[in-house]
């Protein structure tokens, strides 16, 4: 939505391909505190509401389809991108892709049905709001470890349900976390399921080396660290991706595919937040406008 504002704000013909069948994160967030200007909070869905009348002021186009590949195409000497939907191609000079990432699912029982009511995947967006209670953080590597010191300062307790005896987080991490007096560990288990009324209230987990041992675990939030998996099937072969999946970019959004940029949760960066997803968004649509007017021979 930033790219489209700044990019149709600066008289470029914009048209926003927003999934038909993919739900962005920040739409299932409940509450939104710590973006700047927002000091009462807000929802992920009025947010994004938001962003979408103001974009649409500016004469941003939307089509909701679904994506289904990238190819190179050109007019004569001018290169572009033939982005092909199921409907329909669109020809462009350049593209953005912020498709973002989504965060990986136990699969258990109550997963779903307690998104935004308990269930989180992100202690930087929702911890504050567990001030006082008891929650349950499942994994164990950096992220998982990382987030649930971060807890620590809101909540009244964390437990950290790992499958394995050890933790996968670096040393450093694992040193804090033991020495935390807030955060207790439930090894070698699993969780199995999350229950309760209308929010979250219980966790039920099983021990992995004695199937038949269990128990429940009281939490009023589960946040779930187990890792995130990036939108990019769609450019995978036309611009360079990490080991994970995520579009390399530079500090100008730009990827090694000359004319598509890039920004947000599908770019490999290090704080996946609105904000900086709004700042990549910016700089993107800048470093597009740029580049099309070098192809037009309008550049200043």
């Amino acid at each position: 939505m930033t790219a489209g504002i700044y990019a149709s704000r600066a008289s470029l013909r914009t048209l926003l391909i927003e999934g038909a069948s993919s739900i962005s994160q920040i739409t299932v967030t409940d509450i939104i505190e710590n973006y700047p200007g927002m000091p009462e909070g807000i929802s992920g869905f009025e947010l994004v509401e938001r962003f979408k009348k103001q974009a649409l002021q500016f004469g941003l186009e939307i089509a909701s389809e679904d994506v289904i590949g990238i190819a190179k195409t050109h007019w004569g000497n001018t290169e572009g991108w033939k982005v092909t939907s199921a409907h329909r191609d669109y020809e462009a000079l350049a593209v953005i892709v912020a498709t973002g990432a989504y965060w990986r699912k136990l699969g258990v029982r109550g997963e779903d049905v307690f998104v935004g009511k308990g269930v989180s995947y992100c202690a930087t967006c929702d911890g504050p709001i567990y001030k006082n209670r008891d929650v349950v953080v499942v994994g164990g590597g950096d992220a998982a470890v990382q987030e649930a010191v971060f807890l620590t300062k809101f909540v009244k307790k964390v437990t950290i349900v790992h499958r394995r005896n050890r933790l996968r987080a670096t040393k450093a991490l694992e040193k804090r976390a033991i020495a935390n007096s807030k955060i207790e560990f439930a090894w070698n288990s699993v969780v199995e399921e999350i229950s309760g009324g209308n929010v979250v209230e219980k966790v039920k987990i099983r021990d992995v080396k004695s199937p038949d041992i269990g128990r429940e675990i009281p939490a009023q939030g589960v946040f779930i660290f187990i890792g995130l998996t990036p939108k990019t099937d769609m450019v995978r072969g036309i611009v360079d991706l990490d080991d994970g999946g995520y579009i390399v970019a530079d500090r100008e959004m730009q990827t090694s595919a000359k004319g598509i940029f890039a920004g947000g949760d599908c770019i490999r960066k290090r704080l996946r937040q609105v904000v900086t997803a709004c700042g990549d968004g910016a700089t993107a649509a800048a470093s597009a406008q740029h580049y099309v007017e070098e192809l037009k021979g309008e550049s200043y």
